[in-house]
């Protein structure tokens, strides 16, 4: 179990995140919705331990060799694909491995490539596949497909099925795209003003909102 409580992070003397009490059951997948700024990837950073908040306590996340986080822009050295992949790993067989997670993400043909000169939605899958080359108990990815066009959101979601179905762990992903959380979460949690404002299963929220600042940003989308 992971709890977060009475977290509070401000900036210029504005309060971004609010979280008087957040528990999150291990081996379930959540989807973080909202509008930019709503504070998803505020939360995302503290669970993952990349933000220290203003105030509160965070339980339950303490196995960080078994944590994953993927930022929304994550970083590409400037050496081959292969080598930014195995930088994760230390293994006799790390080559091998690389390889087969960057099969996985559809980017065999682009091992020789540099990793810093490969296209947004290149790099995000690159980065997933550095961080699914080890085993993880615990994903937290900050939009992981917000880059990629169509083929790669297939390949980014039926790799993170894959790895769910493998592993039984914990994924936390934040996403603009409700049918992306459909597909994806068992619950969902709606993110306004850095508080979470709605949570439940998603096609329970999608299709009863209570909340008007989500049946506003759902009056946008097509489910």
């Amino acid at each position: 179990m992971i709890r977060l409580t009475d977290i509070r992070v401000g900036y210029n003397n504005r309060l971004i995140l609010d979280v008087p009490l957040l528990e999150l059951e291990n081996g379930k997948r959540y989807g973080l919705i909202g509008e930019n700024g709503s504070g998803k990837t505020t939360l995302l950073r503290i669970l993952a331990g990349t933000l220290i908040p203003d105030s509160g306590t965070i339980e339950g996340t303490e196995a960080a060799d078994k944590m994953g986080y993927l930022p929304q822009a994550p970083h590409a050295f400037s050496i081959s694909v292969l080598e930014n992949v195995k930088m994760a790993l230390d293994q006799a067989d790390a080559d091998q491995i690389a390889k087969l997670a960057l099969e996985k993400v559809g980017m065999s043909a682009l091992i020789a490539s540099r990793g810093d000169k490969l296209s947004g939605g290149e790099k995000q899958r690159m980065a997933l596949a550095r961080l699914l080359a080890k085993p993880r108990e615990l994903l937290i990815l900050d939009e992981p497909s917000s880059a990629t066009d169509i083929r790669g959101t297939d390949i980014v979601e039926a790799l993170l099925q894959d790895w769910y179905q493998e592993s039984r762990g914990t994924l936390i992903f934040s996403t603009h795209s409700p049918a992306q959380a459909m597909r994806l979460a068992d619950e969902v949690l709606f993110m306004d003003a850095g508080r979470i404002i709605e949570r439940g299963v998603p096609s329970e929220v999608f299709k009863n909102p209570e909340k008007a600042q989500t049946i506003s940003f759902l009056s946008h989308w097509r489910l």
